[in-house]
């Protein structure tokens, strides 16, 4: 390529506003920046701090004036109750539907739930109960449950009749309130060795078991992707029991289009079955500082543009 070509075919893609990552023009495909999503995708807290500024408020309204429709917040059952009444009062204002926030302590490093220990178990349910009232509070619907770490002296069979009895006491706790706990399998390989609950077939035989509809799957395709892909295939098998969806791509654990995962038709697919549901943006952002920050919001512009 010649010099004079380089520099004019350079000026020309600096014209271009909001490049995706794979280097598609947002304008180009003709998308409203400013128009809500299809879905309901879900940021959190941090995800455009470097535009919207350190306020907890300020970057809620930002994700709402960007069409982001909900918001998911890991953190909420420990947040203090006025900054919860503000996040809920701000939600409502601008109509966005609250997503999960995890529901008790996980224990990353014993078992707790797998075991069928007394004590632990009804550390779980108190914790269950006063994420109820957080959940009131927020007008959240879901809440994240991970059952903790294997038990290294039992047999899984075991083990899952013991998580088994758990959640079905935690059920009939959220029955009454219309509240929803969602299951999440992790994956070993990356991110957390020795979780009990790695696979979708695996969560959903739980469910199937707890048999409640205050029991369903959190299905993070970040986490499947790794442990077992297949994703739309087990969207499929697994969908009856699936209540909420989760997005990281892979590898990295970044936003849409920067790794392996054909978000574009995933999201096409969840939308053709009629998903009314949250999908939490539960990753991190590939760039830095406010060019990053944008670069989620076209990646999910463009991953979004299936209709």
């Amino acid at each position: 390529m010649s010099r004079r070509l380089f520099i004019k075919n350079s000026i020309a893609a600096a014209s271009i506003p909001f490049l995706t990552n794979e280097g598609v023009s947002i304008k180009s495909l003709g998308i409203n920046q400013s128009a809500n999503f299809n879905l309901l995708y879900a940021p959190h807290f941090g995800m455009f701090k470097e535009t919207a500024g350190a306020d907890l408020i300020d970057q809620l309204q930002f994700m709402a004036n960007q069409g982001f429709r909900a918001f998911e917040d890991n953190d909420m059952r420990n947040r203090p109750v006025s900054d919860q009444e503000k996040i809920a009062k701000t939600l409502a204002k601008n109509d966005m539907t609250m997503g999960v926030f995890v529901a008790h302590k996980i224990y990353w490093q014993k078992a707790n739930l797998t075991s069928g220990d007394e004590a632990l178990r009804n550390e779980f349910l108190q914790n269950i109960k006063d994420s109820i009232e957080v959940a009131k509070r927020v007008n959240a619907r879901w809440m994240t449950v991970v059952p903790g770490h294997v038990d290294l002296g039992l047999e899984m069979g075991y083990q899952t009749a013991n998580v088994v009895e758990t959640l079905r006491r935690a059920a009939a706790l959220l029955e009454p309130h219309g509240i929803v706990m969602v299951l999440e399998s992790l994956n070993w390989w990356q991110d957390h060795a020795g979780q009990f609950l790695t696979e979708i077939p695996q969560a959903y035989e739980i469910c199937r078991a707890v048999d409640s509809p205050a029991c369903k799957i959190l299905f993070d395709m970040y986490h499947q992707q790794i442990t077992e892909g297949n994703i739309i295939p087990n969207i499929d098998k697994a969908w009856s029991e699936i209540g909420y969806f989760q997005i990281g791509d892979n590898p990295g654990r970044k936003e849409p289009s920067t790794g392996e995962i054909n978000y574009l038709n995933i999201f096409k697919h969840i939308h053709s079955k009629g998903y009314q549901g949250v999908l939490g943006m539960e990753h991190g952002n590939s760039k830095p500082g406010k060019l990053g920050e944008q670069a989620v919001i076209d990646a999910y512009r463009a991953a979004d543009n299936f209709l």
